[in-house]
């Protein structure tokens, strides 16, 4: 499914007007058949009522038998009037959650403002829970207007038992709909906060998990525990207050409801007492008492169900109104063109210049990490061309010019700790299921090992995060996806950190000749990959010092040699 055309709206009432325009013949069949599932539940006890005054009081088996038939009937409109009017709905909320979801994963795809304030985790929160509960609209106002239905249906029948019974529910209703609007903005408010801080919780659970090995490395594990708890509290404490708002709101509403089916059975037992009603007009209201307690239960809730779905759409729109931090252009690289780093300053990175040729399997080494962190910051676009001095050229043409699409198919930057997904090794290496290359990615980056293990092979399931991986393993299927997208141009960041020298020499020599004749630019520090490299470029204090081979260099430079030593 493709997101909607167009920017799309930009605030949460914007959001659910547009969910509600796009889903109206849904929700207006949706209305239709609700409405005749209430209207078959409030006739019920009206049928019940008549078939006491008449059909008893005859005691004509026709008329007794016409009454059965009657009920069948009702009975009948209810049920499929149910599943075919909830079918409707569902599928409409399930398919409107998804476009969505498409929309805002469309959004992180491109850097967002950093004054959205948003990280990876509370993004993925807002794709699920927020669309999802923003969704619900499209089944709270189908719901909310049958529900209104069957209210009316049963004030107008009552009414015409007794004008003071028609008058009670339509006066309870109003009453009820008026305590419960003001808790339900209370709710609203709370849960919006509550999905900010589970969002900033998952977001933190994120960062822990990315950076747990050097946390161990340098003993920071226990604080940021307790930041963990800290940040978990806070969103503990907000969901155990809304749970209490839900729970005061949903107790309010239900004894509400007691309290006016009470006094509407109450109200017609007098009337009956007094001979003001009949007999079957009694049944009809004591029956209505109780079946009316269902739509207006379903109707009190509603306001609570929309309050939500505002504080959802709200947030979604945090992501959706988030400006990119760069225009795209519209120009496409050269096919054979190589990547060139044109007088970058950006952090540690001073006029840093450098060009890979087409075709040129180039290293670099730093003697400082920050450097590093910079350098591939700015090659993987995460930084926007406004805030760093100089050009990142890919085939000839300035990155900032061009188009997204064409920049992505022609540059991947591939970063020392990429995500590993649910699912297979065949579906991580090869996403789309378009790659041609798959079998020689397996095997250039040895995860050939991995495969042969199982029975399943490259269809050998894999659990979120790779949890089933070791750290090698991972790092070698992270590989083995980048080989596999052959892209022009392919820069790697320290591919090789988490396995053995035995395997990253073999690692080296097959990147080597699986990438020739393409452009590849290897950031790391390890001996084997900077000898297969056909030129090493070293990064210090943020400037090419010096370039040569890895062996020329180290015969020639004592700095290398003892950085490579460290």
């Amino acid at each position: 499914m493709t997101t909607p055309d167009g920017p799309g709206p930009r605030t949460g009432a914007g959001i659910l007007r547009s969910a509600l325009r796009r889903n109206a013949r849904a929700m207006a069949w949706g209305t239709v058949l609700m409405g005749m599932y209430q209207a078959g539940e409030t006739a019920f006890p009206i049928a019940l009522g008549l078939i006491v005054e008449h059909a008893l009081r005859d005691r004509s088996p026709g008329a007794l038998g016409l009454s059965f038939a009657a009920l069948a009937a009702i009975i009948t409109t209810v049920s499929f009037s149910w599943r075919f009017g909830m079918r409707v709905l569902q599928r409409a909320n399930t398919t409107e959650a998804h476009r969505w979801r498409v929309r805002v994963a469309a959004c992180g795809l491109q850097p967002v403002a950093r004054d959205a304030d948003l990280k990876s985790g509370e993004v993925l929160t807002i794709a699920t829970e927020d669309a999802d509960q923003t969704a619900d609209i499209i089944e709270v106002v189908p719901l909310l207007v049958s529900s209104l239905v069957a209210v009316l249906i049963a004030a107008v029948a009552l009414g015409t038992a007794s004008v003071g019974l028609g008058l009670l529910v339509i006066v309870g209703t109003v009453g009820i709909l008026s305590v419960l609007s003001v808790m339900s903005r209370r709710i609203g408010t709370r849960t919006g906060e509550q999905q900010a801080r589970v969002a900033r919780a998952g977001a933190k659970v994120a960062d822990l998990i990315t950076g747990l090995r050097p946390l161990h490395g340098f003993g920071g594990n226990h604080a940021a525990l307790r930041s963990y708890r800290g940040v978990s509290g806070e969103a503990r404490d907000q969901a155990i207050a809304v749970a209490r708002a839900n729970g005061a709101y949903a107790g309010t509403a239900v004894a509400l409801n007691m309290v006016l089916a009470t006094a509407v059975t109450l109200m017609a037992g007098r009337l009956a007492f007094r001979d003001q009603i009949t007999t079957g007009e009694l049944v009809m209201a004591v029956g209505l008492a109780q079946f009316i307690m269902e739509p207006l239960k379903l109707f009190s809730e509603m306001p609570k169900y929309v309050m939500v779905a505002r504080a959802s759409a709200e947030r979604m729109a945090l992501v959706l109104a988030a400006p990119p931090v760069a225009t795209p252009g519209s120009d496409r690289p050269a096919a054979d063109g190589g990547l060139e780093v044109d007088c970058v300053q950006y952090g540690s990175l001073r006029k840093l210049k450098f060009h890979v040729p087409p075709g040129r399997f180039v290293a670099v080494t730093a003697y400082g990490q920050r450097s590093v962190t910079d350098l591939v910051s700015v090659l993987a676009g995460d930084v926007p061309p406004s805030a760093f001095e100089g050009a990142v050229r890919v085939g000839g043409r300035e990155a900032a010019l061009l188009a997204v699409d064409a920049l992505r198919e022609h540059l991947l930057v591939n970063p020392s700790h990429a995500e590993i997904f649910a699912g297979t090794l065949r579906t991580n290496i090869d996403p789309s299921g378009t790659a041609r290359m798959v079998s020689e990615a397996v095997e250039a980056s040895l995860l050939t090992d991995v495969v042969a293990l199982h029975r399943e092979g490259l269809d050998r399931p894999v659990r979120d995060r790779g949890a089933d991986l070791s750290g090698g393993q991972r790092q070698r299927l992270s590989l083995a996806r980048a080989l596999a997208a052959d892209a022009p141009v392919l820069v790697l960041h320290d591919p090789t950190t988490a396995v053995d020298a035995v395997t990253e020499q073999l690692v080296a020599r097959n990147i080597a000749r699986l990438r020739r004749g393409r452009t590849t630019l290897v950031i790391t520090s390890s001996p084997a990959l900077l000898d297969a490299a056909d030129q090493v470029l070293v990064l210090d204090e943020g400037v090419i010092t010096t370039e040569g081979t890895h062996r020329d260099l180290l015969a020639t430079d004592e700095a290398y040699r003892q950085a490579l030593a460290r």
